[in-house]
C-alpha cells in the first residue's frame, strides 16, 4: 500500500516498528512514543482527519490545548511535540510524504526546574541500608552503589550485562538513548559491592536459566525497572529519608556531587552522556558547597569577622540537599 493510501495510525504503527527494529531506541522510548503518538491519532480521528496530509499546524495546537486542561506541564507537551516532530520527520525523508514539517521552537517554552537531590550524608545513609547478609542485600547494595558511582539512567542500569563490566580499570560500557555507547566509572565503593554480588550472590540467582545479565531477579531473570524503582523506595523508608525517592535522583546527586568536588563540566556531560553541555549546565545552579561555605563566611551569627550593616536575605526555598534558583546572584551577594 502506498504511503499515501495509509491512515496516519497505520503510519504512527510503521514509525514505532521502525525506531525499534533500526533505530533500536530503549523499550522504555518506544512505550512513551506509542503513548504520545495514540492519543495525537485519536484526537485527529475524532475530528476526521486520517490522512497525514490533511494534519496541520493548527490541529497540533488544538491538540496542547486540550492536554492542557487536563493539567500537563509544558515539559510533559513539549515532549509530544518532540514525538509528534519525530514522526514528521519519518514521513518527510523515509516515506516521501508531502506532510507539514513541525518547527523547533513549536509549542510552549519548557520549564526550567532545579534537580532534587540527596546531600552525601543523605546518600550514604542510602546505599548502606541494604542488609548484606543476605543475597538480596548483597544485590541491591551493588545496585545503588552502581547508581550512584556512574550516574547511569535506570534503563541503562537494567541493561548492563556481566560483560560490560570491567572491575580491575574501574570502568561499565553502557548503552544510552538512541543506543550511543559511552564508558562511565565505577568508584572503590562501587567495585567492591559489584564483587561481592558477582561472587556470593549472583550464582545463588542463577538456579532456573542462564543468562549475561548483571542484576537478576529472584527468578533468574533480568530485574525490571520498576522492581527497581520499588527497591530505591523501600530503602529510602529504611534510610529514614523524608521526601520520595526515585532513581534518577542518583543521577542527580552523582552530578551535583562532582560539581562540589570540582570536576570539571564537560568530564560530567561525558559520565551522563549528555548532547549538548547545555543540559549538564543545570548542575551548576544546585552545587551546593561553595554556597555553603560562602554562606559560613558572610552570615552575622556564623563569622564575627562580618560586617553587620551587610544584610543578605537567605532565600526561603534554602533547603539543604536541594537547589536553589539564582546560585550565582546570591552568591556573589554573600561574599560581597
Amino acid at each position: 500500500m502506498e504511503a499515501a493510501q495509509q491512515t496516519i495510525g497505520e503510519l504512527a504503527q510503521e514509525y514505532l516498528h521502525h525506531l525499534d527494529a533500526e533505530q533500536h531506541v530503549s523499550p522504555y522510548t518506544v512505550r512513551n512514543y506509542t503513548a504520545d503518538i495514540g492519543g495525537f491519532v485519536q484526537f485527529s480521528n475524532d475530528r476526521g482527519i486520517e490522512a497525514a496530509e490533511k494534519i496541520e499546524l493548527n490541529t497540533i495546537r488544538l491538540y496542547l490545548g486540550e492536554l492542557r486542561q487536563h493539567k500537563l506541564s509544558k515539559n510533559s507537551l513539549q515532549r509530544k511535540v518532540s514525538t509528534l516532530r519525530g514522526l514528521h520527520r519519518y514521513l518527510i525523508v523515509e516515506k516521501e510524504m508531502d506532510v507539514i514539517s513541525i518547527p523547533r521552537g513549536f509549542g510552549p517554552k519548557p520549564e526550567r526546574r532545579l534537580p532534587n537531590f540527596l546531600t552525601v550524608y543523605e546518600m550514604k545513609s542510602l546505599v548502606e541500608a541494604p542488609d548484606t547478609s543476605t543475597v538480596q542485600g548483597l544485590r541491591d547494595r551493588a545496585i545503588l552503589e552502581t547508581l550512584y558511582a556512574t550516574g547511569i539512567r535506570v534503563s541503562e542500569l537494567v541493561s548492563l550485562n556481566v560483560e560490560n563490566l570491567n572491575l580491575e580499570s574501574g570502568e561499565a560500557r553502557v548503552w544510552g538513548k538512541g543506543s550511543k555507547e559511552r564508558l562511565v566509572l565505577l568508584g572503590k565503593k562501587a567495585i567492591e559491592a559489584l564483587k561481592a554480588y558477582l561472587a556470593e550472590a549472583r550464582p545463588k540467582f542463577l538456579w532456573r536459566t542462564r543468562t549475561p545479565a548483571l542484576f537478576l531477579n529472584r527468578f533468574g531473570d533480568r530485574i525490571v525497572v520498576r522492581r527497581i524503582e520499588y527497591l530505591v523506595q523501600q530503602y529510602a523508608r529504611k534510610a529514614g529519608l523524608p521526601m520520595r525517592i526515585h532513581p534518577h535522583m542518583f543521577r542527580h546527586s552523582m552530578a551535583t556531587h562532582l560539581m562540589d568536588g570540582g570536576a570539571d563540566l564537560r568530564v560530567i556531560q561525558e559520565l551522563l552522556g549528555h548532547v549538548s553541555v547545555a543540559t549538564t549546565e543545570i548542575y551548576t545552579h544546585v552545587s551546593m558547597a561553595q554556597l555553603r561555605h560562602s554562606y559560613l563566611e558572610a552570615h552575622p551569627r556564623s563569622n564575627h569577622r562580618h560586617k553587620l550593616n551587610n544584610h543578605v536575605a537567605i532565600p526561603s526555598d534554602f533547603v539543604s540537599g536541594r537547589g536553589v534558583p539564582g546560585y550565582k546572584a546570591l552568591a556573589k551577594s554573600l561574599k560581597s
